[in-house]
Protein backbone atom coordinates (compact mmCIF):
# COMPACT_ATOMS: atom_id res chain seq x y z
CA UNK A 1 0.00 0.00 0.00
CA UNK A 2 2.74 2.24 0.90
CA UNK A 3 4.69 1.65 -2.18
CA UNK A 4 1.34 2.64 -4.15
CA UNK A 5 1.18 5.56 -2.60
CA UNK A 6 4.67 6.83 -2.88
CA UNK A 7 4.47 6.10 -6.77
CA UNK A 8 0.77 8.34 -6.60
CA UNK A 9 2.87 11.39 -5.02
CA UNK A 10 5.81 10.89 -7.64
CA UNK A 11 3.68 10.79 -10.36
CA UNK A 12 1.62 13.57 -9.10
CA UNK A 13 4.12 15.79 -8.54
CA UNK A 14 6.40 15.21 -11.55
CA UNK A 15 9.19 14.18 -9.46
CA UNK A 16 11.00 12.66 -12.76
CA UNK A 17 10.75 16.00 -14.98
CA UNK A 18 11.40 18.20 -11.83
CA UNK A 19 14.67 16.11 -12.39
CA UNK A 20 15.22 16.30 -15.45
CA UNK A 21 14.90 20.79 -15.10
CA UNK A 22 17.06 20.63 -12.56
CA UNK A 23 19.73 18.32 -14.60
CA UNK A 24 19.08 20.96 -18.02
CA UNK A 25 19.55 24.14 -15.35
CA UNK A 26 23.01 22.75 -14.35
CA UNK A 27 24.39 22.57 -17.95
CA UNK A 28 22.53 25.55 -19.18
CA UNK A 29 25.07 28.13 -17.16
CA UNK A 30 27.82 26.40 -17.50
CA UNK A 31 30.74 27.45 -19.10
CA UNK A 32 30.14 26.75 -23.17
CA UNK A 33 33.18 24.84 -24.91
CA UNK A 34 33.56 25.50 -28.64
CA UNK A 35 36.11 24.67 -30.48
CA UNK A 36 36.36 27.58 -34.01
CA UNK A 37 37.19 25.48 -36.05
CA UNK A 38 39.47 26.84 -39.21
CA UNK A 39 41.59 29.18 -36.24
CA UNK A 40 41.64 26.30 -33.51
CA UNK A 41 42.52 22.37 -33.97
CA UNK A 42 41.70 19.94 -31.01
CA UNK A 43 44.33 17.27 -29.68
CA UNK A 44 44.65 14.41 -32.42
CA UNK A 45 45.94 11.18 -31.69
CA UNK A 46 49.18 9.61 -33.27
CA UNK A 47 46.87 6.76 -35.03
CA UNK A 48 44.27 9.38 -36.92
CA UNK A 49 43.91 7.99 -40.65
CA UNK A 50 44.04 10.69 -42.28
CA UNK A 51 45.36 11.03 -46.60
CA UNK A 52 47.79 8.95 -47.42
CA UNK A 53 51.44 9.61 -48.19
CA UNK A 54 54.43 7.27 -48.98
CA UNK A 55 57.96 7.68 -47.61
CA UNK A 56 61.43 7.91 -48.88
CA UNK A 57 64.74 6.58 -46.49
CA UNK A 58 67.13 9.13 -45.24
CA UNK A 59 68.89 8.76 -48.36
CA UNK A 60 66.08 10.08 -50.28
CA UNK A 61 65.23 6.66 -52.05
CA UNK A 62 61.37 5.58 -51.77
CA UNK A 63 60.73 2.88 -49.56
CA UNK A 64 57.94 0.81 -51.26
CA UNK A 65 59.70 -2.44 -52.35
CA UNK A 66 55.89 -3.33 -55.06
CA UNK A 67 55.54 -6.40 -52.77
CA UNK A 68 51.89 -5.66 -53.61
CA UNK A 69 50.65 -6.24 -49.89
CA UNK A 70 48.55 -2.92 -49.52
CA UNK A 71 47.13 -3.62 -52.77
CA UNK A 72 46.22 -7.23 -51.23
CA UNK A 73 44.56 -6.67 -48.30
CA UNK A 74 42.60 -3.24 -49.33
CA UNK A 75 39.21 -3.97 -48.79
CA UNK A 76 38.08 -1.53 -51.10
CA UNK A 77 40.28 -2.08 -53.76
CA UNK A 78 41.19 1.27 -53.63
CA UNK A 79 45.05 0.69 -54.49
CA UNK A 80 46.62 0.12 -57.91
CA UNK A 81 50.36 -1.00 -57.98
CA UNK A 82 52.32 -1.83 -60.97
CA UNK A 83 56.13 -2.80 -60.99
CA UNK A 84 59.46 -3.63 -62.89
CA UNK A 85 62.45 -5.02 -61.75
CA UNK A 86 65.53 -3.09 -61.78
CA UNK A 87 69.02 -4.18 -63.20
CA UNK A 88 70.20 -4.80 -59.87
CA UNK A 89 67.22 -7.34 -58.99
CA UNK A 90 65.37 -5.09 -56.65
CA UNK A 91 61.40 -4.49 -57.61
CA UNK A 92 60.05 -1.04 -57.54
CA UNK A 93 56.91 0.73 -58.39
CA UNK A 94 56.51 2.39 -61.55
CA UNK A 95 52.98 3.06 -60.43
CA UNK A 96 50.99 3.63 -57.25
CA UNK A 97 47.97 4.48 -57.08
CA UNK A 98 44.72 5.22 -54.52
CA UNK A 99 41.49 6.24 -55.46
CA UNK A 100 40.20 8.53 -52.23
CA UNK A 101 36.59 8.04 -53.30
CA UNK A 102 36.68 4.08 -52.80
CA UNK A 103 38.75 4.19 -49.50
CA UNK A 104 37.31 3.64 -46.23
CA UNK A 105 40.70 4.76 -44.63
CA UNK A 106 40.70 1.25 -42.77
CA UNK A 107 44.60 1.49 -42.10
CA UNK A 108 45.25 -2.37 -43.38
CA UNK A 109 47.45 -0.80 -46.32
CA UNK A 110 49.56 0.65 -43.81
CA UNK A 111 49.65 -2.61 -41.20
CA UNK A 112 50.54 -4.93 -43.89
CA UNK A 113 53.34 -3.08 -45.05
CA UNK A 114 56.58 -4.55 -44.21
CA UNK A 115 58.84 -1.17 -44.78
CA UNK A 116 56.47 1.64 -43.48
CA UNK A 117 56.60 2.95 -47.04
CA UNK A 118 52.54 4.13 -47.33
CA UNK A 119 51.06 5.30 -44.02
CA UNK A 120 48.29 7.35 -43.07
CA UNK A 121 49.00 11.23 -42.00
CA UNK A 122 46.78 13.37 -39.64
CA UNK A 123 45.51 15.29 -42.51
CA UNK A 124 41.98 15.29 -42.83
CA UNK A 125 41.03 18.68 -44.12
CA UNK A 126 41.37 18.25 -48.13
CA UNK A 127 39.06 17.96 -51.03
CA UNK A 128 38.64 17.55 -54.75
CA UNK A 129 36.57 19.39 -56.87
CA UNK A 130 36.48 17.17 -59.92
CA UNK A 131 36.23 13.54 -59.50
CA UNK A 132 39.64 13.00 -60.81
CA UNK A 133 40.82 14.94 -57.75
CA UNK A 134 40.77 12.62 -55.26
CA UNK A 135 42.92 9.88 -57.73
CA UNK A 136 46.44 10.36 -56.30
CA UNK A 137 49.10 9.09 -57.68
CA UNK A 138 52.81 7.95 -56.89
CA UNK A 139 54.08 11.61 -57.24
CA UNK A 140 51.42 12.82 -55.29
CA UNK A 141 51.49 10.64 -52.75
CA UNK A 142 55.49 11.17 -52.37
CA UNK A 143 55.15 14.56 -52.09
CA UNK A 144 52.77 14.34 -49.35
CA UNK A 145 55.30 12.31 -47.40
CA UNK A 146 57.83 14.40 -48.09
CA UNK A 147 56.05 17.48 -46.68
CA UNK A 148 54.60 15.53 -43.66
CA UNK A 149 57.73 13.24 -42.68
CA UNK A 150 58.62 14.88 -39.95
CA UNK A 151 55.06 14.18 -38.14
CA UNK A 152 54.88 11.17 -39.61
CA UNK A 153 58.27 10.05 -37.79
CA UNK A 154 56.82 11.58 -34.75
CA UNK A 155 53.80 9.57 -35.05
CA UNK A 156 55.27 6.44 -35.61
CA UNK A 157 57.83 6.90 -32.64
CA UNK A 158 54.64 7.84 -30.21
CA UNK A 159 53.23 4.18 -31.43
CA UNK A 160 56.21 1.88 -31.64
CA UNK A 161 55.47 0.74 -28.00
CA UNK A 162 51.84 -0.18 -29.28
CA UNK A 163 52.99 -2.42 -31.87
Amino acid sequence: MMNRLNAFFKSLLLIELLKGMALTGRYLFARKITVQFPEERTPMSPRFRGLHALRRYPNGEERCIACKLCEAVCPALAITIDMEERADGTRRTTRYDIDLTKCIFCGFCEESCPVDSIVETRIFDYHGEKRGDLNYNKAMLLAVGDKHEEQIARDKAADAPYR
